[in-house]
């Protein structure tokens, strides 16, 4: 014992003579990157290989009215709770690149080029990331969209209004697009944001899509193994997904929550962007039920990158576990 201590303390002298700053003129270094480095990460459901692509992240000041049924006071409570800073929010986009061994299939697209280019391209990174992934949008062969919401649509086209996957089939959920394709229901659409819903996706099906699109129902698969579930409330036709490969599975939840320190924690909370917020309450609920009773992985699009993880049971809420990295596929 006193030997150790010895060491140690000849150890400690030795450390404090010694200068940990260089004295001299410091040699001028290469500056360092302002962005990060491209962000795709891959794991495997049984066969399928899933390719999670950040399409960005949006940070801006935290709305009054973000959560319809709480006061902000309690809102910047649970974002310092979850060590993020008061009075702003920050929403991620994780669009999927799902390799089925036999398809390409892309689960809803991000922000588009457009948003790209108005965010200084903190949103809008899908196609970059896609590229840095090795994965080329001209062999997707299907397109599934979960809904209609700009961050899940606009990137079907390039910055000059073409198809962004030229070769692929564009899926879209039947009653979203019998809703959003309806002259009287754009005419009913109460408030700036939604009549922008309503404009913005026509704007996207209208441009050189129209012979690409196909609707799908619930309770089918879309896709080899991707089985597409009613999953409304956000929108009326919002759709989630399960991912099946032989007996691995994932719950690919589209926005059944939007950031999951908030609306998974406090799954009563109403979003801003609810169409129905009653009805996304009672999905939310009956889907992380269902997760916490199966254990199954969870995909989720506006969760922080890589975006998966599991469920558990947390007081009134639940708790997202975010899913070990793995530096294999």
């Amino acid at each position: 014992m006193d030997l150790t201590r010895r060491h140690a303390l000849t150890a400690a002298a030795a450390l404090a003579a010694t200068p940990l700053l260089r004295t001299g003129p410091a040699e001028a270094a290469a500056p360092l990157a302002d962005k990060q480095a491209p962000s795709f990460y891959r794991y495997k459901v049984g066969d399928a290989q899933v390719n999670v692509i950040s399409d960005g992240a949006n940070t801006f000041p935290l709305p009054d009215g973000f959560v319809l049924n709480a006061k902000k006071d309690e809102v910047n409570a649970a974002l310092e709770q979850a060590f993020m800073p008061k009075d702003k929010m920050t929403i991620n986009f994780a669009p999927l690149a799902i390799n089925t061994g036999g398809k390409l299939v892309v689960v809803d697209t991000g922000n588009g080029p457009g948003a790209f280019a108005s965010s200084k391209g903190n949103v809008g990174q899908f196609a970059s990331n896609m590229a840095a992934a090795g994965l080329d949008p001209k062999a997707v062969d299907i397109v599934v969209i979960s809904h209609f919401h700009g961050d899940h649509i606009n990137g079907l086209l390039t910055a000059d209004n073409q198809p962004a996957f030229p070769n692929a089939e564009v899926l879209v959920p039947a009653a979203e697009w019998k809703y959003f394709m309806d002259d009287g229901e754009m005419s009913r659409a109460s408030g700036e944001r939604m009549q922008g819903v309503f404009k913005n996706a026509r704007r996207v099906f209208e441009a050189g899509l129209q012979k690409k699109v196909k609707p799908y129902e619930w309770g089918k698969d879309v896709a080899p193994g991707l089985l597409a579930v009613e999953a409304t409330g956000h929108t009326p036709g919002h759709t989630s997904f399960v991912l099946s490969s032989g007996t691995d599975k994932v719950f690919i939840q589209s926005d059944v929550t939007n950031h999951p320190a908030l609306f998974v924690a406090n799954p009563g909370w109403h979003l801003m962007f609810d169409q129905d917020p009653a009805q996304a309450e009672t999905t939310r609920r009956k889907v992380y039920d269902m997760l916490v009773a199966d254990k199954m992985r969870v995909q989720g699009f506006h969760y922080p990158f890589p975006a998966n993880g599991y469920v558990q049971k947390d007081g009134s809420g639940y708790r997202l576990v975010p899913a070990p990295w793995s530096p294999v596929i």
